[in-house]
């Protein structure tokens, strides 16, 4: 898929007030560790992930994307009234129903006429989000659309290390430690027609790919192995996703810089979904790319699920690294397995 119209406007985001340390998690953990006979600084050397963010508790997921929408709001020129399409794409929602999008719409206070929905497709969400605004931005459909998402990690995190010092169990350890990497965050990319967008960012277009046999190797909900009393958990088989994952990758990758017409120069600049550092150490060696070109915020904010490109992204751009005349790739890979990858003309 290819744009010639579509602008990436602006971002804006918004991150939880409590930091939680990878130390923090590991004292709640005591009792595995002293039953495992587990060293101190174990996670943090599995992961490279130092601390993420919470909510306080209670906080609604809408009001966190809420206050994203209205910071990229204010940092475009584009006028509300303009935005004909909001789509809400975070795993996590205030309700099944209705879309966590209204609320979201309504805190906004978008025109009538705007579309407004939620997407669902794991650490995918936005991106998927982006490319359904785009599309239509492409056909004339609409002018401006609003890509939004808050993630909230702290009740999952907090119910996988109780359930772990209940079971003493080093293979439900191993099952659901990257339930402990998840940070929380929220984020909003604002995409305009270019003719209200002069200083936005080309959206270039992209590529899909999925390796779908693989969709129960990472898994959120009720109906997992380790839930209990309706109680909701993620499992993860970590190296599964790895090998499978960078595989995925690698040749969504190829695809990408095919579709794109980019050689082994490009592109100048990364942002990737914010899995650990194992990942992106392995991820970078397939792709054939170095570290110098990739900005990372695992280290700090965790794994943020649909929030964590956009909002590293957002960060990239703040401090600078990406600049103007930069071809940046988006490199997006969640549960399923899918993965997309987009262009961007800095």
């Amino acid at each position: 898929m290819k744009y010639s119209r579509v602008r990436i406007d602006s971002f804006g985001y918004e991150l939880p007030p409590n930091v939680v340390t990878s130390e923090d998690l590991e004292n709640r953990l005591q009792p595995l560790y002293r039953k495992l006979r587990l060293q101190q600084g174990q996670l943090e050397a599995l992961t490279g992930i130092q601390e993420r963010r919470f909510w306080d508790t209670g906080y609604r997921v809408s009001d966190g994307a809420i206050c994203a929408g209205l910071k990229a709001i204010a940092a475009s020129k584009v006028p509300v009234e303009a935005i004909d399409t909001l789509i809400y794409g975070a795993v996590c929602r205030d309700h099944i129903e209705p879309a966590t999008a209204c609320t979201v719409s309504n805190g906004l206070k978008l025109q009538r006429r705007a579309a407004v929905y939620d997407v669902s497709n794991a650490c995918l969400g936005v991106l998927n989000g982006m490319v359904q605004i785009a599309n239509a931005i492409e056909l004339g459909q609409i002018r401006a659309g609003l890509a939004v998402a808050c993630e909230a990690s702290r009740e999952v995190v907090e119910r996988t290390i109780d359930r772990m010092n209940e079971t003493g169990d080093m293979a439900f350890f191993k099952k659901n430690i990257a339930t402990l990497t998840g940070g929380s965050g929220a984020v909003a990319v604002l995409l305009a027609d270019r003719t209200l967008s002069e200083d936005g960012h080309r959206l270039l277009g992209g590529t899909f790919r999925h390796a779908n046999e693989f969709h129960r190797l990472c898994m959120w909900g009720g109906d997992t192995e380790t839930a209990s009393d309706g109680q909701h958990f993620i499992e993860t088989d970590a190296m599964g996703i790895l090998s499978n994952g960078v595989t995925l990758g690698q040749a969504t990758f190829r695809d990408f810089r095919k579709e794109l017409g980019w050689d082994e120069s490009r592109p100048d600049r990364i942002v990737c979904h914010q899995v650990g550092e194992t990942h992106q150490k392995h991820i970078l060696r397939a792709i054939g790319l170095t570290q110098e070109r990739d900005f990372t915020t695992f280290r700090y904010l965790g794994n943020i699920g649909s929030v964590s490109l956009p909002l590293t992204a957002a960060l990239a751009s703040e401090r600078e690294f990406l600049t103007r005349g930069d071809s940046v790739g988006f490199l997006g890979i969640g549960s399923g397995l899918n993965c997309l990858m987009l262009g961007v003309h800095w």
